[in-house]
């Protein structure tokens, strides 16, 4: 059991790690593509992927199940990008990103409500939360001021929210005993049919040629098969052998990984602000891992 949590924190890890580096391919695609067709490219190439590798088709579901996957769909693939895009259309990123780093605390909410069986949060988690959160506000907010937009901050929150939905259906999902990627791809499948009405609001245009530029191609290809076949099928993983719970207090880490990478690959320079921001989130995140206790162990409906 103990080498398969270690596997579940290395996945989660693993996930973090590409989706906060994903910011840099996102702002050299944003020079010519919409955030709706960024979108609408990198979970079809997604789910092209996972269909290439595991082309098994997902059989014998209930309409229950297959309502969880529709939900999970609509909330991870397709609500939660679009209120992040247009939140950022009304408000600052780093409103954005301090706000949205709120999930973990809405998982555990919702988690303690719904998810019995991810057991009782001590003290510690909402110490850690506060902790964590505070160097967050330290990190997005280096050098400028706190602007408050109530429109893009809301979308925001809501975003966040949306989120922890997606990770309570998707330990849900994890407890029917279905192969991650024929899951992961089921869930994609749905969120990519949401999303075509948004393309139309949005003036999607497909515009393949863009793609001739190796440089684009190279960016989208990153975000579609490695932040998108990979890393959710990897956080699915997680969440199934780690919870709801454990997997979402990752999600503190992405400013830290952002700022990371904004030193080794775009040469901005680290000032004190961010490395003691850096500090406490890691700090929070510790003590959130570390400390919530669960009564009981989820065995069942595990598979490899």
């Amino acid at each position: 059991m103990e080498n398969k949590n270690n596997v579940g924190h290395l996945c989660a890890l693993l996930t973090i790690i590409i989706w906060g580096t994903t910011f840099i391919s996102t702002k050299v695609l944003l020079v010519d593509f919409q955030p709706v067709e960024i979108l609408f490219f990198r979970f079809v190439m997604g789910l092209l992927a996972l269909l290439v590798i595991y082309p098994h088709r997902l059989t014998g579901t209930t309409r229950n199940q297959e309502f969880t996957f529709v939900a999970a769909g609509l909330c991870g693939i397709c609500l939660y990008y679009l209120l992040e895009n247009i939140a950022l259309t009304y408000t600052m990123a780093s409103n954005v990103g301090v706000i949205i780093s709120v999930a973990p605390f809405f998982t555990a909410i919702l988690s303690h409500l719904f998810l019995k069986e991810e057991g009782k949060l001590r003290a510690n988690f909402f110490i850690g939360f506060v902790v964590a959160m505070t160097g967050i506000f330290l990190i997005s907010f280096n050098g400028s001021k706190l602007e408050l937009n109530p429109v893009g901050d809301l979308l925001s929150l809501l975003a966040a929210f949306v989120w922890a939905c997606y990770s309570i259906l998707t330990k849900k999902i994890s407890g029917y005993g279905y192969h991650t990627i024929l899951t992961t791809r089921r869930v994609f499948f749905y969120g990519i049919l949401f999303m075509i009405p948004a393309l139309f609001l949005f003036d999607f245009q497909l515009k393949l040629e863009r793609f001739t530029n190796p440089v684009y191609l190279l960016n989208i290809i990153f975000l579609g098969l490695g932040a998108s076949a990979l890393c959710f099928v990897s956080w699915n993983f997680a969440v199934k052998i780690l919870g709801a719970v454990k997997t979402s207090i990752y999600i503190y880490m992405v400013p830290v990984i952002t700022v990371v990478t904004s030193v080794l690959i775009l040469h901005e320079e680290i000032t004190v602000l961010s490395v003691v921001g850096t500090l406490l989130t890691l700090v929070g995140l510790f003590l959130s891992e570390s400390k919530i206790s669960l009564r009981k162990e989820v065995n069942h409906g595990l598979t490899k």
